[in-house]
């Protein structure tokens, strides 16, 4: 994909790292603080689990949309349940197959695709996947950032490492 799609296996690589250093994130959970929040009116922490997969799940969204055809099975996604109290090991497995499909989207996105315009929830007349997927991005990695930041909040050793492939 690299070599003739450059544009489209760049933001992949972004959506991968993000991914990666989510999942890193969880890993450092403690088990007995799920269902802890910073404020009365917060999200617990199995909540903001529970909101990552809704995170990943807008990106399969936005796939299928892009490639009807190729990625039919990507409908049976949305019979999975999102925004909900979500256990760490759930989360795991959840996010990688997300992954997976994330996978099969972008290896049939080409740089050109990524101009087209798809209607979404938010702008039923369109934007361009490109616009689309940058959007998942955001949506994600201020999840992810949310997680960091309770997890500080917790007394976890978190550093910027955490957050970033750095290389």
């Amino acid at each position: 994909m690299s070599e003739t799609n450059p544009l489209a296996a760049g933001l992949f690589s972004k959506v991968e790292e993000q991914i990666e250093r989510t999942l890193h994130l969880i890993s450092l959970i403690p088990a007995d603080k799920l269902e802890w929040k910073p404020q009365p009116d917060s999200f617990r922490l199995c909540e903001v689990l529970g909101h990552l997969l809704e995170c990943l799940a807008g990106f399969c969204a936005a796939l299928y949309v892009a490639k009807p055809n190729e990625l039919s099975h990507f409908v049976s996604l949305r019979d999975l349940t999102v925004n909900h109290c979500c256990g760490i090991e759930e989360a795991r497995e959840r996010i990688g197959g997300y992954l997976g499909c994330i996978n099969q989207g972008f290896a049939l996105i080409t740089d050109s695709d990524l101009s087209n315009s798809i209607p979404t929830v938010f702008v039923p007349t369109g934007e361009t996947l490109l616009v689309v997927l940058l959007n998942n991005l955001e949506h994600l990695i201020n999840h992810k950032h949310q997680l960091f930041s309770y997890l500080k909040m917790l007394g976890i050793g978190v550093m910027t490492a955490d957050l970033y492939r750095l290389k």
